[in-house]
């Protein structure tokens, strides 16, 4: 079994910087991608950003220049730092990861999602 626990979400101000963490546990051989979703009231998940094991990314145009993604492979640890935050970044953020266990079937898991709310 594969555990994605996220945090780091909060309330900022239009302008202001938040940091999100997601760990990965359990059952692990490998992590393939690792990325983050959202999704704000009304609307339908959304990607933010995506970081493959060797470390190439992509974006989603609305955060381009504004949000890194990165990892730590030895603490199976993706993060998100937001800069610039504004009001439409408001939406409740989901860890991804698709994951090799030992024993069983690739993955792909979520987490169960951290609030960010961006406002004055």
């Amino acid at each position: 079994q594969v555990q994605l626990v996220e945090s780091g979400g909060g309330l900022v101000q239009p302008g202001g910087s938040l940091r999100l963490a997601c760990a990965a546990s359990g059952s692990i051989f490998s992590i393939y991608a690792m990325g983050w979703y959202r999704q704000a009231p009304g609307k339908q998940r959304e990607l933010v950003a995506t970081i493959t094991s060797g470390g190439s990314t992509n974006y989603a145009d609305s955060v381009k220049g504004r949000f890194t993604i990165s990892r730590d492979n030895a603490k199976n640890t993706v993060y998100l730092q937001m800069n610039r935050l504004k009001p439409e970044d408001t939406a409740v953020y989901y860890c991804n990861a698709d994951v090799q266990p030992p024993m069983t079937a690739r993955g792909d898991y979520w987490g169960q999602g951290t609030q960010v709310t961006v406002s004055s």
